[in-house]
């Protein structure tokens, strides 16, 4: 059962989220067994620093991809099982099927790398706000006081 979100209230103090109910959307959309495979970490590796980490057992570098469109970071793997010679298994514990595993980064965020190591794919990520973006402080000027004169209360 899907219930709707009623956003109205936070367009009361949120302005330019328009996004967010696409989000909300989406993630209200997820399979359950699309989201358990390949397994991931997700972790904060410094103030703006965060890494990916995916298993991906049985994949080589040349089955994997990492494809950054707009803010959609996707990473895919496909297997090739057409060389292989047919296999009966007695216990089939490695999954190997291909999949897409879709993340939607933040504004600011910027793929810095990625590495296969071990049978472990990491995505390097970094938040990069540019300086126009960063805060700063706005003089607040008095109704009295002459223009270019900035007021004590700033």
């Amino acid at each position: 059962m899907r219930t709707s979100l009623d956003l109205s209230p936070l367009h009361r103090f949120a302005i330019g989220f328009d996004n967010v109910s696409r989000l909300l959307d989406a993630a209200s959309r997820l399979d359950d067994q699309a989201v358990a495979y390949p397994p991931y970490n997700i972790e904060k590796t410094g103030e703006t620093q965060y890494r990916i980490t995916m298993a991906v057992a049985g994949f080589a570098e040349d089955d994997l991809s990492v494809v950054l469109t707009e803010n959609t970071l996707v990473i895919a793997g496909r297997l090739d099982r057409a060389d292989d010679a047919p296999s009966r298994f007695l216990h089939r514990g490695i999954a190997g099927r291909a999949f897409e595993r879709k993340f939607e980064l933040a504004d600011h965020l910027r793929v810095e790398g990625a590495s296969f190591v071990n049978g472990l794919l990491h995505v390097d990520l970094v938040r990069e706000v540019p300086e126009e973006k960063q805060p700063r402080r706005i003089a607040i000027q008095s109704a009295s006081a002459p223009k270019g004169i900035e007021s004590q209360a700033a």
